[in-house]
């Protein structure tokens, strides 16, 4: 369809709901409630009338999302078209879906991709889907903030030589704390050995829209890139896009992976608002992320006036990891208040009525999205002024930042999952191949992943770390008294 047909000024599919939900007809057909007939008064309050008589699906104005090729072919094809994509994916079961979907679609059994120690787990359940062999690179860390940064150029240069054979390197970028890799140099590298650059992109939806901003994965040559555009954007919670480069990979494998990962019956609510948020950042886009930019350096200005917090700006890029960073995700360090990001975070909810998007033993991340104004940055700062004039003077800590070395694979993660599993005491997981995984915070690296061998060295590590009162995610026992292995 030729994109000349239609303009970024409208949005086909919510245009396509609320034609048929104006024509009339009298539904017997799915859903349930009935265009809201039978909608609890609850549901109405939550949804509103209007929109439950458009939350229907599968009728012939509202195309399939399967094998569009009406209103969610010109939506998609919108999409494309704004973010200088040549195929764009509408996802509803999230950028998790999307980060699957772009891993079945590039990877085959038995195929290597070169993949973070820090991807989220969306990309092990790519992989575990896929029945890929993942070599895991070490991000850089930064003890003073205790957390990883992007992965160096050196280290992609460095895996390729040492697996040349690799499919691809999956990578995050930005990390959740804003931190860009240089997508730009590891497309080129990968691309001159035949590899594709695969990016779970999901906190960079904005980047397009601030040339101030580090360039978006497509922009730098990716072949595919997972976006979440419910995460900072205006679409919503569990829509989000897969963007495609034509050239190096097979479009008809992506459809045919989407359409086998999503529901036969996705909500239109969902589709509309990817449809709507398209739209609204092709219309006020740039201004709207452009005063997020402005939002954010003068919280972080405002910081830098507080004693006993800080925050990192543009200062840090070019360290090993970092080639850029987005200036919306503002991480605050509390440590010098003698708190850590948990408690601090509890005492914002609670007594200032402000909740930060997480914390972490020595911070606080704030996202500052095209949605704020000065008004919502003066209560932040104003609660932030709260935190440090009553907690300031308490004793600085620190945690030490070792990392173990990765361990030894010995099964693919789909082996393992598939495998027959027991639960052993932890001290006796010695020379056993783990059936789950174990990571610290700080920093959120895995010290283990499903299919590696346990060693009484690591077992060492993770009793020292847990002494040091690391918080474990990951593990069925959060206390590691036992661990799953393979039987």
């Amino acid at each position: 369809m030729d994109r000349k047909q239609y303009g970024q000024d409208r949005a086909p599919i919510a245009e396509a709901m609320k034609a048929y939900a104006g024509d009339g007809a009298l539904a017997f057909h799915t859903p349930g409630h009935k265009q809201g007939l039978g909608a609890h008064a609850l549901l109405r309050d939550l949804i509103t009338a209007q929109g439950l008589r458009e939350e229907v699906s599968l009728m012939e104005e509202l195309d399939d999302l399967h094998a569009p090729s009406g209103c969610i072919r010109e939506a998609q094809e919108l999409a494309a078209e704004l973010y200088g994509a040549d195929a764009a994916y509408f996802m509803v079961n999230g950028t998790t879906g999307a980060v699957h979907t772009m891993l079945l679609a590039a990877l085959s059994p038995g195929d290597t991709v070169l993949v973070p120690r820090n991807a989220h787990r969306s990309m092990m359940g790519g992989i575990l889907l896929s029945g890929a062999r993942p070599v895991f690179l070490s991000p850089e860390i930064d003890g003073e903030w205790g957390i990883p940064m992007g992965l160096s150029v050196e280290t992609v240069r460095e895996a390729i030589e040492q697996h040349p054979d690799a499919k691809a390197l999956a990578l995050v970028s930005p990390t959740y704390y804003g931190v860009a890799s240089d997508l730009r140099e590891m497309a080129k590298i990968l691309h001159e050995k035949g590899m594709l650059l695969l990016v779970d992109e999901a906190h960079g939806a904005h980047l397009k829209f601030h040339e101030g901003l580090p360039v978006q994965a497509m922009d730098a040559g990716a072949d595919l890139a997972a976006q979440s555009t419910h995460k900072l954007l205006g679409s919503l919670t569990q829509s989000s896009m897969l963007l495609g480069r034509k050239g190096r990979v097979d479009f008809s494998r992506v459809q045919e992976a989407a359409s086998l990962l999503q529901s036969t019956s996705p909500n239109y609510l969902l589709l509309a608002s990817l449809d709507i948020a398209r739209m609204q950042m092709a219309m006020e886009g740039r201004e709207r992320i452009a005063r997020a930019v402005r939002l954010s350096e003068g919280l972080r200005e405002a910081v830098r006036g507080l004693d006993g917090l800080e925050s990192f700006g543009q200062e840090i890029v070019g360290n090993l990891g970092v080639c850029g960073l987005d200036a919306t995700k503002v991480t605050i360090s509390v440590r010098g208040l003698g708190l850590t990001g948990m408690e601090a975070e509890r005492i914002l909810r609670h007594q200032y009525k402000v909740q930060c998007e997480l914390s972490d033993p020595y911070n606080l991340l704030f996202i500052l999205s095209m949605a704020d104004t000065e008004t919502e940055l003066a209560s932040l700062v104003g609660a932030l002024q709260g935190l440090a004039g009553n907690h300031f003077g308490q004793e600085t800590f620190s945690v030490p930042m070792e990392l173990p070395e990765i361990p030894e694979q010995r099964m693919l993660p789909r082996e393992a999952f598939f495998a027959d599993k027991e639960r052993v005491a932890l001290e006796r997981a010695a020379g056993r191949v783990s059936a789950e995984q174990v990571v610290f915070y700080p920093p959120g690296i895995p010290v283990l992943c499903p299919g590696e061998l346990v060693s009484r060295d690591l077992i060492a590590y993770i009793r020292r770390m847990q002494g040091l009162g690391r918080r474990i995610v990951g593990a069925e026992d959060a206390e590691l008294r036992t661990l799953r292995v393979i039987r």
